[in-house]
């Protein structure tokens, strides 16, 4: 794959910018996104020098980098400004970052998830970056009345070697600030990379141990009243009435009345997904009188009529089915099953019905993963004032750009009017795309006229959606008396969504495939979770080939290498998705460090692939069970991202996917009985623990020039498999369904 292009025109930049986030000609002041200790004062730039909307630097030097995008734990909020201050050339350590606001006139996809956040700013990101090195070296070239030609660049330096003059970039801000862009911006060569490469600290970890502001749930304003929701306590209730006189008596309340937060006419967009539209909101002068309040307030249900619900798939129109009923385990199972027995064909290569007819061996094998909880650490929280026309909102949120849409239309005021600040994310991998509680908070502000900090409860968030939907795959493969694969069938679906990706490997390495779906309509609301769909099939499909391995007598690392050959030289079909060689490569990796790294005794290895999110991963994980007891040694982590930007932070990205995969394979578990969800906290709903997280986890990346990709998200599925692969050598038994705890009680 080529690496990016050296020079960028500056209609390419223009577009580039727009499409990434960033803009020209944005003014942002480092002084009004924060509040300086006296130590940062003394160096304060009397002056700020805005170079373009990533870049402001000072009369000293200093530089300010903007970091667009939301930070939710992913490290961004370094890595992002790292690729800018390497083309800018700038010494890191006279760097300060900032979190910039959403702008929706001058910043496009100011937003994570799917971990595209870094692949699709990566362009952008270094042209800013570049061009403001350039046009520091044309005020210099002009001040000094020299070519550019002869100008380079040290760290936060301008250099003309023949005069022997220098001078730092803050001497020459003020007029670089007021040239026009240049038509085409050199970027470095990957080779001359000086910051990119390297690790750097995470710009707020001072912040973060220090427990220092930063997160919506701390965000304050003056006169701001609090407030929290009731919504139904099962899922296909509705509100019918509530009786709130005695809660409004109550010292400290404000107010209780009903909100609509979507109306029912309204389209919604992809990331309008709301449980509960129709809630109690009670208003208060803390949040203690407010939790107090919700208890006081008897509320009447009634079961919700089934209904269309209109959508909008950015502008293409669809609906979506939401029955009516209180939904329960077991009449989910038989719906499931009924529809898996009449499937949709969505990819088929060859002659599969013949395959399996010819065969020698059968395997047969079928996965079920359950509804999950998203259970972010920090609650759902935002904060908003609306005063007549204007809005003024901040919190924590994954899509703002896009909320701000939906928040405009709600509340019949112009985007222009709305402004959304934007605080870390206390966790989110999905949970927080579906900003509904921002519009609700919104709502309630209108109503009371007043500055709110809407709160939800952990109650409030696991029991109001949205989940992760609940899957089953059922998988057929067949040999021929060589132990050859030769024919492969999955039969995959959920409720209310099917998981399946049709044309990832296996696909184009087997010559008779057949890729079959389904779906279930619900009324439960689903959403996305950590690597969507991927993080079920990735499961399901690297069990069953490790299956399929044990049944060929071939080594699970070596019989996924000569499919992936197969793949590579003579591929079926014309739409697989993966780079048949960039898997490879991790594959062999994988191979080298396990093969460097013996299975202590008393452990037993399992290995697991997968490619999702334009990234490549590999694990290998060797566990031990004693007495229904999961005790992970080792794991180790390959993976192929493309140029890792920060290597520790994409080590501890990926140190948290193995833990956060593990506690999800094993204890994971969401259940309804008549719409009633089986845990609302954490006492019921059980999440990994320190003694179970692994004793050692090693992280190798294969190192090439390819464009960075995700990873965030790539590095979660595989772990899943890897796990079941190391249990069934332990214990002799499959691990089919997840949780993984239930299969090792019985």
């Amino acid at each position: 794959m080529s690496t990016s292009q050296s020079k960028l025109s500056r209609r390419s930049f223009l577009k580039a910018s727009a499409l990434a986030g960033g803009g020209l000609m944005l003014s942002f002041s480092w002084l009004a996104g924060c509040k300086p200790t006296a130590e940062e004062l003394m160096t304060m730039p009397k002056e700020w020098f805005r170079v373009n909307g990533y870049i402001s630097i000072g009369e000293n030097g200093l530089i300010t980098l903007m970091s667009p995008n939301p930070e939710g734990g992913q490290n961004i909020k370094t890595s992002m400004p790292m690729i800018v201050a390497e083309e800018l050339d700038a010494d890191w350590a006279k760097v300060i970052v900032e979190q910039a606001p959403l702008d929706t006139e001058n910043f496009t996809r100011q937003f994570i998830g799917g971990s595209q956040a870094i692949r699709l700013g990566w362009t952008a990101l270094r042209t800013a970056g570049a061009t403001a090195r350039q046009l520091l070296i044309l005020a210099a070239a002009q001040t000094w009345n020299v070519p550019e030609s002869e100008i380079s660049t040290e760290p936060g330096v301008l250099v003309h070697q023949i005069s022997n003059r220098k001078a730092h970039y803050g001497e020459m801000a003020s007029l670089a600030a007021t040239m026009p862009v240049p038509e085409d911006v050199p970027l470095k060569e990957i080779k001359d990379f000086k910051i990119i490469g390297t690790s750097k600290k995470n710009v707020d970890l001072e912040k973060i141990v220090t427990g220092k502001p930063l997160f919506g749930i701390d965000y304050q304003k003056e006169g701001m009243r609090y407030s929290m929701i009731i919504h139904p306590p099962a899922i296909g209730l509705r509100l019918k009435s509530f009786d709130a006189n005695q809660a409004k008596q109550m010292d400290g309340i404000l107010d209780v009345f009903q909100i609509k937060s979507l109306q029912d006419e309204y389209a919604r967009t992809f990331f309008d997904t709301a449980q509960f539209t129709d809630l109690i909101a009670i208003v208060g002068e803390s949040t203690w009188q407010v939790m107090q309040a919700k208890k006081a307030i008897t509320a009447e249900w009634e079961v919700h009529p089934g209904y269309i619900e209109k959508r909008d798939r950015f502008g293409r129109p669809e609906s979506r089915i939401v029955p009516e009923g209180l939904e329960s385990e077991e009449s989910q199972k038989n719906k499931m099953n009924q529809a898996a027995a009449s499937p949709q064909e969505i990819r088929k290569d060859g002659d599969p019905k013949n395959a399996f007819n010819q065969a020698a061996k059968i395997i047969e094998q079928t996965y079920t993963g359950p509804f999950l909880a998203h259970n972010c650490m920090e609650p759902m929280n935002f904060f908003a004032h609306v005063q007549g026309d204007r809005v003024e909102c901040a919190g924590p949120l994954q899509k703002p750009e896009l909320t701000e849409q939906a928040l405009s239309i709600r509340l019949g005021i112009p985007i222009e009017n709305i402004e959304i600040g934007m605080t870390r994310l206390g966790g989110g991998y999905g949970r927080r795309s579906y900003a509904h509680w921002l519009i609700e908070a919104a709502v309630i502000s209108q109503k009371m006229n007043a500055p709110i900090k809407l709160i939800y409860t952990r109650e409030d968030d696991m029991s109001g959606g949205i989940y992760r939907s609940r899957y089953q795959a059922a998988y057929r493969a067949a040999l021929d008396s060589n132990n050859e694969l030769i024919g492969f069938h999955v039969n995959a679906g959920g409720l209310p969504e099917n998981p399946i990706y049709p044309d990832r490997f296996p696909a184009g390495a087997v010559n008779n495939y057949l890729a079959e779906g389904w779906e279930v309509p619900s009324n439960i609301t689903t959403g996305s979770f950590r690597a969507p769909r991927s993080n079920f099939m990735a499961a399901v499909e690297q069990s069953f080939l490790d299956e399929i391995a044990e049944a060929s007598d071939k080594d699970p690392i070596d019989f996924r290498l000569d499919l992936l050959k197969k793949a590579k030289s003579n591929p079926v079909g014309e739409n697989n998705d993966y780079d048949a060689d960039r898997f490879i490569k991790v594959l062999e990796l994988l191979k080298a460090k396990t093969n460097e790294n013996s299975v202590k005794s008393g452990n037993f290895r399992g290995i697991s692939a997968y490619f999702c999110h334009n990234s490549y991963a590999a694990i290998a994980l060797d566990a031990q069970v004693t007495d229904g007891i999961v005790q992970i040694d080792r794991v180790i982590s390959v993976l192929d991202c493309g140029i890792v930007i920060n290597p520790d932070a994409a080590k501890n990205l990926c140190e948290g996917a193995v833990v956060d995969a593990i506690g999800t394979a094993l204890f994971g578990e969401m259940k309804f009985n008549e719409g009633k969800p089986s845990a609302v906290n954490f006492d019921g709903y059980r999440m990994i623990r320190m003694p179970e997280a692994p004793k050692r986890i090693d992280t190798y990346f294969v190192e090439n020039t390819v464009d960075p990709t995700g990873l965030g998200e790539p590095a979660y599925p595989p772990v899943f498999a890897a796990l079941a692969n190391s249990l069934y050598r332990a214990t002799g038994k499959r691990f089919t369904d997840q949780p993984y705890i239930n299969q090792l009680k019985t």
